[in-house]
């Protein structure tokens, strides 16, 4: 059966169950479809079985029967190597393959010409809103697809999406999702710097944000993600800057558009420096925390932040 025409038995195979894509897979069995589920983790397995997926034991028994592939993936050497040596030739020709990986627009390009080899639809389809809205059903995908097959590619996505944007052709989705955290990780800087600059001032950091939120320096740093705790209850400040969106993360991403910036031409000062303290924040042992912990360095607190 087709996905989209009969939700209850559209077969989807979800291949990476980390932070994000566990609470993917969860809402594609919420949504009523049949999800074949795979990792290396034995411990992520065991969670995306007790959120209604069926564990399997390979990615080739995830999706010889799939109508919809998934993939969630560290990087862009997996990503290669997992469609190139399990997923195309093994999955039926009729499969969409979405990869929501972020990984570099070179190798979205790369799989897409082998998928477009063996026949199959494809989409580079990476997301924004972090682990909360992977759990929530409300990522934002930025698509990089060929036009006639989005339709298609939106209703696969729509378990896990609150907005599902094309953004061009294959790789203009990984293009938009590294731009789209450049900025984040820069105006994620200017927020702290501003906080730890208001308490020096002797300013309450919850009354500034009270001000930032409807002033000019209002960005979603501050509204949704302050990282300072108190006045988002959702925010990883709350929870000492546990989950959320690692450290590790952000760096890969702002490499990413250092290294699409070297090979563009692009001037991108701004995103440089925030790729230069992001890179200290993670050498000094805190890759694991999120990434708005970095305000914690900017205020010299560090013996405050525990290390993982």
């Amino acid at each position: 059966m087709a996905f989209g025409r009969d939700v209850m038995t559209s077969k989807v195979a979800f291949i990476g169950l980390g932070n994000m894509g566990g609470g993917m897979a969860a809402n594609q069995a919420k949504a009523g479809h049949a999800v074949a589920a795979f990792d290396l983790s034995a411990a992520a397995l065991e969670r995306a079985g007790t959120a209604g997926c069926t564990p399997v034991a390979s990615v080739s028994e995830a999706v010889r029967d799939a109508d919809v592939v998934i993939t969630m993936l560290p990087a862009g050497p997996h990503v290669l190597k997992v469609y190139s040596e399990q997923i195309i030739g093994v999955a039926p020709s009729s499969a969409l393959l979405l990869d929501c990986s972020t990984i570099d627009v070179d190798t979205a390009r790369k799989v897409a010409g082998l998928a477009r080899e063996g026949g199959y639809a494809f989409a580079d389809a990476p997301v924004s809103g972090g682990t909360m809205a992977a759990d929530a059903g409300t990522l934002a995908f930025m698509v990089g697809c060929d036009e006639a097959d989005f339709g298609r590619i939106e209703a696969a996505l729509e378990p896990m999406s609150r907005a599902t944007f094309r953004a061009g052709d294959h790789g203009a989705g990984q293009a938009a999702k590294i731009c789209n955290n450049m900025i984040l990780g820069i105006t994620m800087l200017g927020t702290c710097e501003a906080i730890a600059l208001a308490e020096k001032l002797g300013l309450d950091p919850v009354k500034f944000f009270d001000i930032a939120a409807k002033s000019s320096g209002q960005s979603w740093s501050v509204t949704t993600y302050y990282p300072w705790p108190g006045p988002v209850p959702t925010a990883p400040s709350n929870r000492n800057y546990d989950g959320g969106f690692a450290t590790a993360m952000m760096l890969k991403d702002l490499k990413l558009a250092q290294d699409a910036a070297a090979k563009s031409g692009a001037s991108t000062p701004l995103g440089a420096q925030s790729e230069a303290l992001f890179q200290l924040f993670d050498r000094l042992g805190y890759g694991g925390r999120d990434f708005s912990g970095i305000l914690q360095m900017l205020r010299g607190k560090l013996d405050e932040l525990p290390k993982g």
